[in-house]
């Protein structure tokens, strides 16, 4: 079986040399479970070819219909169309499309008309129009993001899309809440303090809050950071944003997306990628928080926030990688930098509620993305610059142990080749 490789090359650190091949066996094995090998690049730069295409492809994605594949140039900040014309090699097609500052996601429509970019630098979404050939046509921005935790929003509470648990309306219903008492006693006995002097100080009693509090340390600044779209089964898109905690829906127009609505996750969580599960509800990791999140349609076409769990006992520094599910749908597996490990969850229910299963080690070194094959699953380590194999338990849906390991160079995304 034949997989591309997405990778980081040296303008953003890496050694990759453009977008990889990867091999399972033989080119045309069914399954991912045989030997893996790196065949290296699918294409090089050559005389009169701007290098920029071969630049930091870190995540491609295959037209549904053509033999093109697209990448997000990231350091680039562009896109770049390719043409397969082997087996195992790809040549530029068209021209790069400008997209956004750290392009980093680009999703094909599933009819193939258009694609959408996600920018982790500066927030944008793009949506990029595709012609009979695969070609990409002229960029088309979407509004700007905004916070719905500024305090000057008035997004969040009851008119958000959100009022599940975790969302700034939640809470549940019926309960009251109950405004706090007048009388600050800290404040009292602070003052007390005061009054006492040095001398009779000591025999204030002490107030929760009597002391002095540390100055807080400033919150860092949010800025708006787009990161995954997902096509929905009604035809609208859900698109990411890990800056401002919020998963944005669109519905395609004319031209480009038109807002449709969002729903706000908690702050801090920092939703990174999305998984449309066969039960209808979208299941969200949040890299921050390492959390898996679950949005849930209702009857007047809007998408709540249902519920959700924590991927294990994330150590300092964990951030999640990415999402993805058995081929049953029974099972999903979170990928986490940092302690390096790989979340197994149940999906329970109508696909609404989730379990925590385990927490295994990936076998590499920062798991930037992974990918379910039958009874397998692949894991690109993006620091040990290397791929392996994991055999997946079909009842319990938990990798074992390494199976097979092929050196690759920054990998950051894998795509299976048709």
């Amino acid at each position: 079986m034949r997989f591309l490789l997405g990778g980081y090359t040296p303008d953003k650190g890496g050694i990759a040399e453009g977008i990889g091949v990867l091999l399972s066996g033989a080119p045309d094995e069914p399954s991912a479970g045989a030997p893996l090998a790196f065949a290296g690049p699918a294409g090089r730069p050559r005389e009169g070819v701007d290098d920029a295409w071969y630049r930091s492809p870190s995540w491609i994605a295959a037209h549904p219909r053509l033999d093109v594949v697209y990448a997000a140039l990231e350091g680039e900040g562009r896109l770049g169309a390719y043409r397969r014309v082997g087996e195992d090699a790809l040549e530029p097609l068209g021209d790069t499309v400008e997209a956004g500052e750290a392009v980093c996601h680009v999703a094909v429509a599933p009819g193939g008309g258009y694609l959408v970019a996600s920018c982790w630098g500066d927030g944008r979404v793009v949506h990029v129009g595709l012609d009979a050939e695969g070609r990409m046509l002229s960029p088309v921005l979407t509004p700007e993001a905004s916070d719905p935790y500024d305090a000057g929003s008035d997004r969040y509470g009851a008119g958000s899309a959100g009022g599940g648990a975790g969302s700034p309306a939640g809470g549940g219903a019926g309960v009251a809440v109950r405004p706090a008492p007048d009388l600050d006693l800290a404040a009292a006995a602070r003052a007390l303090r005061e009054a006492a002097g040095d001398e009779y100080a000591h025999l204030v009693p002490d107030v929760p809050g009597t002391q002095t509090p540390a100055p807080a340390e400033p919150e860092p600044e949010r800025v708006s950071r787009a990161h995954e779209a997902v096509f929905l089964p009604d035809g609208r898109i859900a698109t990411t944003d890990l800056g401002y905690d919020v998963v944005r829906i669109w519905a395609p127009g004319t031209h480009g997306l038109r807002p449709d609505h969002e729903v706000v996750l908690p702050r801090g969580s920092g939703p990174r990628h999305m998984l449309v599960h066969p039960s209808g509800h979208v299941h969200v990791l949040s890299e921050l928080s390492c959390e898996v999140f679950v949005l849930s349609p209702g009857e007047d076409g809007r998408w709540r926030l249902v519920g959700g769990v924590p991927t294990g006992a994330p150590v300092e520094g964990d951030t999640a990688a990415e999402l993805t599910a058995s081929p049953d749908g029974v099972f999903l597996h979170a990928g986490i930098r940092g302690s390096n490990t790989i979340s197994v969850l149940r999906v329970r229910g109508a696909g609404e509620r989730l379990e925590p299963v385990a927490l295994v080690d990936s076998g590499v070194d920062n798991p930037r993305h992974q990918l379910v094959v039958r009874d397998t699953l692949l894991v690109a380590g993006r620091r040990s610059n290397d791929v392996v194999s994991l055999t997946l338990d079909e009842r319990t849906g938990v990798p074992g142990r390494v199976r097979h390991r092929a050196p690759a160079p920054s990998p950051t995304c894998i795509l299976p080749i048709r």
